[in-house]
């Protein structure tokens, strides 16, 4: 059995301004510093094993947080890295929307037919994704691992567990630090927690075992 703990990064300040980020390198923010680090201090297992982390900043930072709580490694794996928005990089939803109405609508009512402009599709994000995510299970076996990535490419891999077609991806909401669990037995797979962010308002969690 390995179980993987999916957990979306800290606020940025182009969260907070309702830009969209893909794959531009934008750091946390002082509150998603306070998000990682009151997630660190209210974990919801009391063990894990190693992070691995998109090799973005804003996933990676609030990895190392993470790691640096538990005492144990950071990988950064690129494949793990947010969906490209490409040309839509920096923009909020209405600038977008102005210059590319039908595309934008279209990847909220069927994500699962659209590449962004100069970007990537969802089908392909999930397909590297998924890679990654059974790369992380097969090297990992009967441990517990930690995984810090993005809200795009973390519903990819929530719908890949749930055996859920990509076209209903964003009835999977995934808020900053949110933390989902994923226990694989082999290749059977169950999903423990979804969008869990409870460590944002308790002091401290009742923990969970290493296996539970």
């Amino acid at each position: 059995m390995t179980k993987l703990i999916l957990i979306r990064h800290g606020r940025t300040l182009w969260n907070s301004s309702g830009k969209f980020q893909g794959q531009s390198d934008i750091e946390l923010s002082q509150e998603g510093i306070s998000q990682a680090e009151k997630l660190a201090e209210n974990f919801p297992v009391t063990h894990i094993d190693r992070v691995y982390s998109s090799n973005l900043k804003r996933a990676y930072i609030t990895g190392e947080i993470i790691a640096k709580k538990f005492n144990v490694p950071i990988i950064k794996d690129k494949r793990l890295c947010e969906v490209s928005f490409g040309s839509w990089e920096g923009l909020t939803y209405d600038e977008i929307h102005e210059k590319w109405p039908n595309e934008i609508e279209t990847m909220f009512s069927t994500p699962d037919v659209l590449t962004m402009p100069e970007g990537e599709s969802f089908a392909q994000v999930q397909k590297r994704g998924v890679e990654a995510l059974l790369d992380i299970v097969n090297k990992h076996p009967d441990e517990t691992i930690a995984i810090t990535a993005h809200g795009g490419i973390l519903r990819t891999l929530l719908a890949y567990a749930l055996h859920m077609p990509l076209r209903y991806i964003w009835t999977l909401r995934q808020d900053n630090t949110a933390v989902n669990i994923v226990t694989f037995y082999g290749d059977k797979i169950n999903v423990e927690l979804l969008n869990s962010t409870a460590h944002l308002s308790l002091t401290q969690l009742p923990k969970l075992g290493r296996f539970s």
